[in-house]
């Protein structure tokens, strides 16, 4: 079992939805928070909401995983907080709401920044910190996504494949160091994810989902995510009904894709 009271935990994505929700269950629970985000003002928020409900010991890094060039730096300064990080978690990502042939080029590149290249990224400056002290824990955030593709998503449903291939892999090559890796799944949860959805063009789809409204509390998965961390567990579904999809797709393909090919979303 992983334990998570006074454990250097870096978190990103932290400042709404499960990353947040995430931020105070971790600080419960005795956490160091490292909480990274765009939004300053949004972080300085969800840290002194830790600080004045649990006393938690939180420091604030802004990133933009989109400026690449500023990561290495970024990677740096966390370690420099506390002088090492014990937990990286991915909590950092934007979704789409557009056909492949309506998203431009330049759109599909971004979501891959952010949702692929980006946590990529501060993983490699970690990894070298990790090796060394022989101990240490990935926890991505995927999606259900991940293992399926969808209508109106093929960006969102490539970057999140692309994650399960790279930190399967990864897992592969680092367990003789102590380093763990857990893929988190999450189907429909009640969080703006949808709203800040990139359309075609890269404008903002703002717009509630309906199946997104009605999904489980941001603080149901954060519970289920932490309860991942501590069992060590290598993937973890998270969600209700939708979770059956990964199971029709592996045992009944054809019947998967004739469904998923009328599927509408809401």
């Amino acid at each position: 079992m992983t334990q998570i009271k006074n454990q250097i935990i870096w978190l990103t994505g932290a400042s709404s939805g499960i990353g947040e929700a995430l931020a105070y269950q971790l600080a419960a629970n005795g956490a160091k928070l490292i909480l990274s985000a765009r939004r300053e003002k949004e972080l300085q928020r969800v840290a002194a909401y830790c600080n004045s409900e649990y006393q938690a010991d939180v420091k604030i890094l802004c990133l933009d995983l989109t400026q690449s060039e500023t990561l290495a730096n970024k990677a740096n300064q966390a370690l420099n907080y506390y002088g090492k990080i014990d937990i990286l978690i991915h909590g950092s990502g934007i979704t789409q709401r557009a056909t492949v042939i309506e998203t431009q080029l330049n759109v599909e590149r971004k979501i891959f920044e952010i949702n692929f290249f980006g946590a990529i990224t501060l993983s490699k400056f970690i990894l070298p910190q990790w090796q060394k002290q022989q101990s240490g824990h990935l926890v991505i955030i995927s999606s259900l996504v991940g293992k399926f593709g969808t209508p109106l998503r093929s960006s969102y449903a490539a970057s999140k494949h692309a994650l399960h291939g790279y930190f399967d892999s990864l897992r592969a090559e680092v367990w003789r160091d102590n380093i763990k890796v857990t893929l988190i799944c999450p189907g429909y949860v009640n969080t703006p994810i949808s709203l800040n959805a990139l359309t075609g063009t890269g404008k903002k789809l703002n717009q509630m989902s309906q199946n997104q409204a009605q999904g489980i509390s941001p603080e149901k998965c954060a519970k289920e995510i932490i309860q991942a961390i501590k069992k060590n567990k290598q993937e973890v579904y998270i969600g209700r009904l939708e979770i059956l999809a990964i199971y029709l797709k592996r045992f009944f393909p054809t019947i998967f894709a004739k469904l998923v090919g009328n599927f509408v979303p809401k």
